[in-house]
């Protein structure tokens, strides 16, 4: 007897009834409402979530002013500050051997990723001052137990809230592809933050002088950018596994957030070190050392996610003969 079936209902044969006493469907008028009010629940929780990373997103955004949403030079810079990120994630899409995944759930997800940032900024803040007293094995332990999960959790969130539970997020490789247009959104956002920071917009009226005192940090955070789409690729791609094993729902789903916050609070600490020591024993700028371990950390685990793309599109095209002959042609066009 399968453990998750009542022994009433394991035993007893098809013609018995067995409505409220080991089974249920809807059939009353109060099973009518019980179903309406979980919709209601349900519907109305992800609207608060959503609504709350809104009231965050204006809140940091208003205290840059209304003028960093204008003004050319700020667009610019972050457009070019989010290019590899956007490459990367592209790059992931164009992975997916299954059916293309539908621009409404892409946009909805990058736009959700860029509203649930907003937890981690806030809780990242809040959470930071209670390691400082601990130094450096304090910084390390912020980015392993706060700055990792956190930041992996949110933009998981913003996969979860609605591609999810979308009929259409129907293979396990999806989830890699709205990860990394999770993590594409969270760079976004996170990007605009730290140029509107280091831009002194009081003082900028005209573009060209952002332009000039922004394009450093600008360049730092390309840098940067395409690790989020990696370590968010890792924890979606878990998702989706987690979506068509629901008996191992939550342990995959761990495992992914795990493995995403681990490889991020590995690279939060390591850049600094590394790239210091590196300058000074091979004598090069930091910048160049910086750009070296970059390519070096995110292009390992980026070869790690793509090779486990890939096995899954090794796996959908060796499995492909064994479906139904009337599906088949419609699977032709994702051949190499």
């Amino acid at each position: 007897m399968p453990p998750d079936e009542d022994p009433i209902a394991a035993r007893a044969d098809d013609d018995r009834d067995l409505y409220d006493i080991a089974s249920w469907e809807e059939r009353t008028s109060l099973d009518g409402l019980s179903v309406a009010l979980h919709w209601l629940v349900t519907r109305s929780a992800k609207a608060v979530v959503v609504l709350a990373a809104l009231a965050g997103l204006i809140a940091i955004l208003g205290s840059f002013g209304l003028g960093l949403l204008f003004d050319p030079a700020i667009a610019v810079l972050l457009g070019l500050s989010t290019v590899p990120a956007l490459a990367l994630a592209a790059y992931v899409y164009v992975s997916d051997v299954t059916t293309g995944e539908p621009p409404s759930l892409l946009v909805a997800t990058f736009l959700l990723s860029i509203l649930t940032a907003t937890f981690a900024a806030v809780l990242n803040s809040e959470l930071r001052p209670l390691f400082r007293p601990l130094g450096l094995v304090g910084l390390v332990l912020f980015f392993f137990l706060i700055v990792g999960p956190v930041e992996e959790s949110v933009k998981l969130l913003a996969v979860r809230l609605y591609a999810y539970t979308d009929a259409r997020f129907d293979a396990v490789v999806d989830g890699a592809v709205y990860g990394a247009v999770a993590g594409l959104g969270f760079v976004v956002i996170e990007n605009l933050v730290y140029i509107a920071q280091n831009v002194e917009l009081g003082e900028l009226t005209l573009g060209v002088a952002a332009l000039g005192a922004g394009d450093g940090i600008a360049a730092l955070r390309a840098l940067a950018g395409p690790g989020h789409v990696i370590y968010s690729g890792f924890a979606g791609y878990y998702l989706g596994l987690a979506k068509f094993n629901p008996e191992h729902r939550g342990p995959i789903v761990i495992k992914g957030l795990v493995l995403a916050a681990a490889i991020h609070g590995l690279y939060n600490t390591l850049v600094g070190p590394v790239t210091a020591v590196a300058s000074t024993l091979v004598g090069v700028p930091q910048v160049v050392a910086l750009f070296g371990f970059v390519v070096a950390f995110q292009g390992a685990f980026g070869y790690v996610l793509f090779r486990k793309i890939r096995r899954y599109r090794d796996a959908y095209l060796e499995t492909r003969d064994t479906l139904d002959p009337e599906v088949k042609p419609e699977l032709t066009e994702f051949e190499d």
